[in-house]
């Protein structure tokens, strides 16, 4: 049985010591993140595997199947669309996420899921969205099989953040998550269990933006399958 120990509320990933840094990996060069390299990576038979599929679980409830929109907004410079969740919510609230949740009876699949949550949390038009493709599943501590959903998001998209779920919607270049200088591991030991997370801090003029955890986790597979 697995072992379950939940951090404390009071609990602060930004100040768990850094036990590296992967500057000795290399980028995804700038070529392979234009709207025509990402399709044609999605398109091709290249072998890879996710770096990442299940954290350590520290929830008794039972799994839920949920879906995440990785939203790709193609601008001169390509960024990655991410929210910050509002305080209040049950699950992982107050923490950087992509656009998503769980899966509705009335979803067809996995994207269907995707693109009705970023509907209802940033006010995507799926118009504006070309799904790529799709990842592994990737099992949160909190018990959730997320499926991550791949898209371009047009330039023109409007992004409204339901303010019932989403404090604020914010966008980091594409470049600086798929450099891997710019991922530091961390490691903490709770309660007799080891967990090992990824973050990706990013500072700009506004504000600065601590992403880490399942949010890490994905990018991080990104970036493993941008380089395969």
């Amino acid at each position: 049985m697995t072992t379950r120990a939940k951090l404390p509320a009071s609990f602060d990933p930004r100040v768990v010591p850094v036990t590296g840094v992967d500057t000795h990996l290399p980028p995804v060069g700038s070529a392979s993140l234009t709207p025509h390299a990402l399709r044609e990576r999605f398109r091709s038979s290249v072998a890879w595997e996710p770096e990442l599929r299940a954290e350590s679980a520290f929830s008794e409830r039972a799994p839920s199947h949920a879906s995440v929109l990785i939203p790709l907004v193609m601008r001169d410079v390509p960024t990655v669309l991410l929210t910050q969740r509002t305080a209040h919510l049950s699950s992982h609230s107050g923490q950087i996420a992509f656009p998503g949740g769980k899966v509705d009876d009335t979803d067809v699949d996995a994207v269907a899921t995707a693109l009705r949550e970023a509907e209802e949390e940033v006010g995507l038009d799926p118009r504006y969205a070309e799904v790529l493709g799709t990842f592994p599943h990737y099992t949160t501590g909190s018990a959730f099989i997320v499926t991550p959903v791949i898209a371009l998001i047009s330039p023109q998209a409007v992004f409204q953040p339901n303010p019932d779920e989403v404090a604020h919607v914010f966008e980091v270049p594409l470049a600086f998550l798929m450099d891997p200088a710019n991922h530091r591991r961390h490691r903490l030991e709770w309660e007799g269990v080891r967990r090992e997370w990824y973050s990706m801090p990013f500072s700009s003029p506004q504000a600065e933006w601590f992403i880490w955890g399942a949010t890490a986790g994905m990018l991080r597979n990104l970036y493993r399958f941008l380089q395969a």
